[in-house]
């Protein structure tokens, strides 16, 4: 009988694609997807719906992952061009790895809500395709999640507590670096747990639960608070 592969996840807390702050993290990302393929070349679906489907940012997914790691990369827009729905089912169908990139994080779920590409992203979740994502792409699979969306917008000044898709149970923020004393505070005055991930460092979780942590120069942290005090734990790294 042969052994079942995990649902595997990888959050990145953030870092720049173009500048390779987070290739050492990608490389193990490309290395799931080849090893999923077996001897066909693995496919990576990138969606850059946070980012309103920037061209120029699938463009340096596709250098990072194709020049680098050799594997061929495809993008799915849904909000620039009228693409059929069903050409985007035949590209997430065919992907070995699934990118979500970076932006606002609101904006996107509302999009693949209305769409119905999270139904299909969690199918291909659920047979094994893996999933990875920056900053948005790290938090949207979680049920709460700290977010710059409605700052980005300009609409308020402050981060904000939104739902996830709730795929991962637990509350995350990425950037903590960031944002450590702000995050500090709302955690220890609301005696929350969470996860927090600096830029350039991310998490591997494998059936929603947390295996290990990866390392382009950041870290990830667990938080918890006892006794009216913050108490962190760093994430141990995993073998690269």
């Amino acid at each position: 009988m042969s052994r079942k592969v995990p649902n595997r996840i990888v959050a990145i807390g953030g870092g720049e694609l173009r500048a390779k702050e987070t290739n050492s993290i990608d490389k193990y990302i490309a290395n799931l997807a080849k090893e999923r393929a077996g001897e066909r070349r693995a496919n990576a679906l990138f969606f850059p719906t946070a980012s309103h489907d920037s061209l120029p940012y699938f463009n340096t997914f596709r250098k990072t992952y194709t020049s680098d790691f050799g594997l061929k990369a495809d993008v799915a827009l849904l909000t620039k061009k009228n693409i059929p729905y069903e050409k985007i089912v035949t590209k997430i169908e065919a992907a070995d790895m699934i990118y979500i990139g970076g932006g606002d994080t609101a904006f996107m779920l509302d999009v693949w809500k209305k769409t119905g590409i999270d139904k299909l992203i969690y199918s291909a979740y659920q047979r094994g395709v893996i999933l990875a994502g920056l900053s948005a792409g790290a938090i949207c699979w979680f049920e709460q999640m700290y977010t710059d969306s409605f700052m980005l917008r300009g609409e308020q000044s402050d981060y904000a507590v939104l739902s996830g898709l709730g795929w991962v149970t637990g509350f995350i923020t990425p950037h903590y670096n960031e944002r450590q004393e702000e995050f500090d505070a709302l955690i220890l005055s609301q005696a929350k747990t969470a996860l927090a991930i600096e830029n350039n460092a991310a998490i591997l979780l494998e059936n929603g639960t947390l295996v290990g942590a990866l390392s382009s120069g950041g870290s990830a942290f667990r938080l918890t608070t006892k006794n009216n005090k913050l108490h962190k734990e760093k994430i141990p790294l995993l073998e690269p």
